[in-house]
């Protein structure tokens, strides 16, 4: 019985304390529980404002013109009924520092209360326009030629719906802005011209970048680059030892040699060499060197001794873009799907058979099997790379938005952007609120 009296006891004491804190106790108002997001509301007024550029208009005009009251009605329209505003227009000044200077302010009251919070909106004038100018590869190191074939007397394959010369043209547009001389290469003629060490224009022949336009097949000058030293390998009755050709010259000049689709140098092609001869498929003008030409134009990248050998390729199927390449996919504005079909992966076997390091993923690997990259060739117990290979092992159908952001992020040039700091194009909208009523 005494213990059922101490537990009653210590029950009262209990609920006593409770009920005398209770009374005394000051609780926050539903106010400060739950408080407003004054600031949050402030910007998403100004978006809505400038949804359809209305803002961006009224505040560049005369402080007296009547789109001024619209405006306000429009601003009372979109906040509740128990907030207070006031939204104050400022003019961007240059400077040695920013400064601004007011130009209109609108309420609808005179005080906001202790409680007020504030968003800002910059805009710029209709009649700005903005720039973007790019830095030019080579302006640091030396180089800076962009070569691009579109030779006229040769004929691509792997680039089903386009011809070699409408791709060269895009690639130019693409790609010119961000080159010191930007060399369209007309013909075979012109071809051999580079190969041999002779610019064409003046620009400069060491580290440039060389596109091959015509898919798995490569333009073979006549003559002088099919003769049996440098251009046919008269033991195997095959055009490899050109294709050898071709890499000994991407590592005597430091070359980037693009090929932007399926396996590279599967063919050579010349329309007045081999008018009589054809693909399997019916394409005049071409011969086929097969999977010899891709280990023999490595083999010259590498400074190795020619030999007549085979290389291989994979189907890894959808691939997907690398966060590098991503990332300057968004920093150039170009943008090729981010998921592809890789029938022509290379090996990666081909890092330490022939000296090469990746210098850029352009798709992630998969497997043992790259399914595109920028290869650069660094000898044995050197840093210094002595020639770069872009190989895009996909299916068919080019993507020359793939190639130029293979080669921008693979170099890396700057964009200047203009900026919004010009006086008396650029306004500064600060809205500022606060909430009355309520407890």
């Amino acid at each position: 019985m005494m213990r059922t009296v101490e537990i009653f006891l210590v029950i009262m004491i209990i609920t006593s304390a409770f009920i005398i804190a209770s009374f005394f106790a000051v609780l926050p108002s539903p106010r400060q529980v739950s408080p407003l997001n004054l600031r949050r509301l402030a910007l998403t007024t100004l978006q809505t404002l400038d949804a359809d550029y209305d803002l961006s208009e009224t505040i560049f005009k005369p402080s007296g013109d009547p789109e001024w009251a619209e405006l306000q009605i429009a601003l009372s329209a979109c906040l509740p009924p128990n907030i207070v505003y006031n939204l104050t227009i400022y003019e961007v000044l240059n400077g040695e520092n920013m400064l601004y200077d007011a130009k209109k302010s609108i309420s609808n009251a005179e005080s906001l209360g202790i409680g007020s919070d504030a968003s800002s909106y910059l805009v710029a004038s209709s009649n700005v326009t903005f720039s973007v100018t790019p830095e030019k590869i080579g302006e640091q190191w030396g180089g800076g030629t962009l070569y691009i074939l579109n030779c006229s007397d040769a004929n691509g394959w792997w680039i089903t719906g386009y011809t070699a010369q409408g791709l060269a043209k895009d690639l130019r547009n693409l790609l010119s802005p961000y080159f010191e001389d930007t060399i369209m290469v007309q013909d075979t003629t012109q071809l051999g011209k580079i190969l041999n060490g002779t610019s064409l224009q003046g620009e400069t022949l060491r580290n440039a970048v060389v596109i091959n336009t015509f898919g798995e097949a490569v333009p073979i000058p006549a003559g002088y680059y099919s003769s049996p030293s440098v251009g046919y390998d008269e033991t195997h009755t095959s055009y490899a030892r050109y294709c050898n050709t071709l890499g000994l010259r991407v590592h005597q000049y430091n070359w980037t040699w693009a090929s932007i689709v399926g396996w590279p140098l599967y063919y050579v092609s010349n329309t007045a060499a081999f008018s009589g001869n054809q693909n399997s498929w019916g394409i005049y003008g071409m011969r086929m060197v097969g999977s010899y030409g891709l280990r023999a134009f490595l083999q010259g990248l590498d400074n190795q001794p020619y030999s007549y050998s085979t290389s291989s390729t994979g189907s890894p199927g959808v691939v997907y873009l690398s966060s590098e390449a991503s990332y300057y996919s968004n920093y150039y504005g170009i943008y090729p799907s981010p998921y592809q079909t890789s029938t022509r992966a290379l090996p990666t076997s081909i890092l330490t058979d022939f000296n090469l390091e990746v210098g850029l993923s352009v798709f992630n690997q998969v497997g043992s099997w790259i399914p595109g990259a920028i290869y650069r060739h660094v000898a044995g117990g050197s840093t210094i790379v002595t020639g770069s290979f872009l190989a895009l092992g996909l299916t068919r159908t080019p993507d020359i938005r793939l190639t130029a952001v293979s080669l921008l992020a693979y170099y890396q040039p700057r964009l200047y952007r203009s900026d919004y700091s010009a006086a008396g194009t650029s306004r500064l909208a600060v809205l500022q609120l606060g909430q009355t009523g309520g407890i």
